[in-house]
């Protein structure tokens, strides 16, 4: 916080040394000061956007509903809490959805879609609109702690949505300046890898310079309110595109050789880290050192067409099972290892009528019927035949631990353990 002006403590100095006579005077005008600083710290703090709290932990979830046989919102509800997963972001502002998290202590994103964007870039009254049918009516019973505007804008293919975003993201922040809720809910647009010229290794990871009349003034507005940059990473896409000289154990955080930056001299032996530190290394080209980076989207597909290498059961599991291990630990990456990664995970459930690859109805942590896809450690509404997760699952470990008590803890731990790496 801003110290206060050196000639109001210069006053005060001079009011405690040589007090005007008569006590009474005297505490008056040190009252009168002590006044005067805290209206002006109160108002130079005002002025500095305060920290959201909008992601506990370290590990969120993506809640799609391209679908005709999911659950129910508020089945959903109970499904997230007993999974215990306390971050969730959705693609609209669906008051079926709305009206489920209710009461339910869960932070929720909600969503402007590309469609809307024009819209809500024309003029201020449209995002006001939007405010008072979408959030006004539910905050703080539903926990609304951020709003996406767009997603994958920048560097898509409808380059008509390029301004508007910009136009778009600052009328919707006005508009919760409006509502007295610009520093409860947090306001950022996810891009993908396409915004990026080059990301390896990744300290030369740049921003496309066809897209930095947008992307500039869009991180400068972000930096302004203190939002982070969010950026949609899969190592499965990174992996499918060039199987043949991607070690698929660098992607599924497996034991591996991984990769040195000779930049930085820094070691990744996974991809996930390496794609986050590139576009930290790519704010920081554009001077946007103390942006923080989080995931907005990344998974593995557990099937897909047969030209998507890697997309299985097996694969998924192991994705999603060391990324939340990961993301658990609350540590950093090779170049900013003191700030702890945050991550939405994609997704909830399979989406059986998403259009295009194979891979794109095959991302669900669970099935339509709520039961698992695979076992991560997760709580599911109803059981599943999946195998379960020995790293999670107390009943298998004490199971093996008695079968093989004969033989001595020392084996036992060593089983536990190679499990866990899996």
């Amino acid at each position: 916080m801003m110290a206060p002006p050196r000639t109001v403590l210069l006053l005060c100095c001079c009011l405690l040394a040589f007090p005007i006579p008569g006590i009474g005077i005297f505490f008056y005008a040190v009252y009168l000061i002590q006044r005067f600083i805290v209206v002006v710290i109160t108002q130079l703090a005002a002025l500095r956007p305060l920290a959201f709290e909008s992601f506990v932990g370290g590990y969120g979830i993506n809640y799609g509903r391209i679908a005709n046989n999911i659950p129910s919102p508020d089945k959903v509800v109970e499904l997230l809490r007993k999974s215990k997963i306390r971050n969730v972001k959705i693609y609209d502002a669906d008051h079926s959805v709305l009206d489920a998290f209710k009461g339910s202590g869960l932070n929720l994103v909600i969503a402007i879609p590309n469609e809307l964007v024009k819209d809500m870039a024309a003029n201020e009254s449209r995002p006001m609109d939007w405010l008072n049918q979408n959030v006004k009516p539910y905050f703080p019973e539903t926990r609304i702690v951020g709003i996406t505007v767009g997603n994958e804008v920048l560097g898509g293919q409808d380059q008509s949505l390029y301004q508007p975003l910009v136009d778009a993201v600052k009328n919707v922040y006005n508009g919760l300046k409006k509502l007295h809720l610009e520093r409860q809910i947090e306001i950022f647009t996810p891009h993908s890898e396409a915004v990026f010229a080059t990301s390896y290794p990744p300290s030369a990871c740049v921003f496309k310079e066809e897209l930095m009349p947008y992307m500039k003034p869009l991180l400068d507005f972000f930096a302004t309110i203190g939002s982070p940059f969010y950026v949609n990473a899969y190592p499965f896409l990174a992996y499918i595109s060039d199987p043949e000289h991607i070690d698929i154990n660098y992607a599924l955080f497996k034991p591996n050789i991984g990769i040195d930056d000779p930049n930085t001299s820094l070691h990744y032996d996974n991809m996930f880290d390496a794609q986050v530190d590139a576009a930290y290394a790519a704010l920081h080209a554009v001077g946007h050192d103390d942006m923080e980076v989080r995931v907005a989207e990344t998974g593995w597909a557990s099937s897909g067409d047969q030209n998507e290498a890697g997309a299985s059961s097996e694969n998924a599991r192991t994705y999603n099972f060391n990324l939340r291990k990961r993301l658990f630990l609350r540590k950093g990456t090779p170049l900013k290892p003191k700030r702890p990664v945050k991550a939405y995970i994609f997704a909830l459930f399979n989406e059986n009528q998403k259009w295009g690859a194979g891979s794109e109805r095959h991302y669900g942590l669970f099935l339509p019927d709520g039961r698992i896809s695979y076992d991560i450690g997760l709580s599911a509404l109803l059981p599943s035949s999946a195998l379960p997760s020995v790293f999670n699952n107390k009943a298998v470990f004490f199971a093996f631990s008695n079968l093989l008590r004969p033989v001595g803890l020392g084996l036992l731990l060593s089983f536990y353990k190679s499990v866990a790496k899996n």
